[in-house]
C-alpha cells in the first residue's frame, strides 16, 4: 500500500510566469520588453515592505550604537548582493569596515563562481554564525526562496546566541518567517525565466539593502542634508571634493572652507559645524563628541 501523496507547493520564484511563455520564440526586442515590463513591478514590491525595512533600520542603529555589528548571510545571488552592499559602505560613508559583515555560502570563491552545495550546508551556516556573531549584533538573512539551509542555519544559531535576526525573502509566506524577529517578505512573483532569482528577486533585495544601509547611515549622522560628510581625504581629488561639499553645505566661499578644513585637520564634520555655528574648531569637535557625531545636534548645542 502506498503512502499519502506528497504535494509540494513551489515558492513564487519557482513558478512559471504566464507573461513569458514562448520567450524563446520572441524577437530580441520583444524579449527585452517582457523583461523590462516585469522589472517595473519590483519597486512596488519594495514599497509594500517599507515599514518592515524601517523596523530593520531601527534594529541596526540600536546594534551599532551598542557596539554591535550587522551581518548579512546569503547564498548565491542573494549572498553576492549582500557582499556588494556591505563593500560599498566604507568608501561612501566612511563607516568602519566591520560595521557591516557579509557572509557568503562557499566563501570568497562563491563570489565568482557557483558552489551549489554550499547553500545546502545548514551546519556550515550555523558554525559561521557561532564563530563571529555576538549578542549585540543584528543578523540579516538573504534568501530568495526564504528557505536556504545555510541562511536558516545561521539565523537559528544567531538567535540562540541572543542576537536579533531578520530575513529578507521573495516569498511573503515563507515558512521561516516565524523563526526570526523581523520578516521582510517581498512579493516579486514568478521570474521571467522560471527560477532565475538573479532577476526580479535579486533586484528587489538590492533595492531593499541599499535603502536599508543608506538609511542606517543617515540615522547615524553620516549624511547632512543629502551630502556625504564622513569622507576621508586620501588624495588631492578627494580633498577637492570635501571642499565642494563644505561649500554646498554651508554656502561659504571656497577660501573659508579651505581654511576651516585645514584647521580641522581634514575632518569634514568638524569643519562643517565650525563654519555653520561660527564656533572654533575645538568647540565644534567637542560638540560633535557630545552629540554622538550628529551634525545638526552639535550645531544646536553651539547656538
Amino acid at each position: 500500500m502506498s503512502g499519502p501523496e506528497v504535494v509540494r507547493v513551489a515558492a513564487p520564484t519557482e513558478r512559471r510566469n504566464p507573461s513569458s511563455y514562448d520567450l524563446d520564440l520572441l524577437p530580441t526586442r520583444d524579449v527585452l520588453q517582457v523583461i523590462n515590463d516585469a522589472d517595473q513591478t519590483v519597486p512596488g514590491a519594495v514599497a509594500a515592505v517599507l515599514d518592515a525595512v524601517g523596523a530593520c533600520v531601527d534594529l541596526a542603529v540600536d546594534a551599532l550604537r551598542a557596539g554591535g555589528r550587522v551581518h548579512y548571510f546569503g547564498a548565491g545571488t542573494s549572498g553576492r548582493v549582500g557582499v556588494v552592499d556591505a563593500a560599498e559602505l566604507p568608501p561612501t560613508f566612511g563607516s568602519p569596515a566591520d560595521w557591516f559583515c557579509p557572509h557568503l555560502a562557499g566563501g570568497r570563491d562563491a563570489m565568482w563562481g557557483a558552489i551549489e552545495d554550499a547553500e545546502d550546508d545548514v551546519a556550515g551556516g550555523a558554525l559561521e554564525a557561532q564563530t563571529c556573531v555576538r549578542p549585540a549584533d543584528l543578523v540579516v538573512g538573504l534568501a530568495a526562496s526564504g528557505r536556504t539551509p545555510y541562511v536558516l542555519g545561521a539565523l537559528r544559531a544567531a538567535r540562540a546566541l541572543g542576537a536579533r535576526t531578520a530575513l529578507i525573502a521573495a516569498d511573503p509566506h515563507a515558512a521561516a518567517r516565524d523563526e526570526v524577529d523581523l520578516f521582510i517578505g517581498l512579493d516579486t512573483g514568478p521570474e521571467v525565466v522560471t527560477g532565475s532569482t538573479r532577476m526580479k528577486a535579486a533586484s528587489a533585495q538590492k533595492l531593499v539593502l541599499h535603502a536599508f544601509s543608506t538609511t542606517v547611515m543617515v540615522r547615524l549622522g553620516r549624511v547632512y542634508s543629502n551630502l556625504m560628510i564622513d569622507l576621508s581625504a586620501t588624495n588631492a581629488k578627494l580633498r577637492g571634493r570635501l571642499i565642494s561639499i563644505l561649500m554646498e553645505a554651508t554656502g561659504c566661499p571656497e577660501p573659508d572652507c579651505t581654511r576651516a578644513l585645514t584647521a580641522a585637520d581634514g575632518d569634514l564634520k568638524t569643519a562643517l559645524v565650525s563654519l555653520v555655528s561660527g564656533a572654533a574648531v575645538t568647540e565644534a569637535r567637542a560638540a560633535l563628541a557630545r552629540s554622538h557625531q550628529q551634525v545638526r545636534e552639535a550645531i544646536a548645542l553651539l547656538a
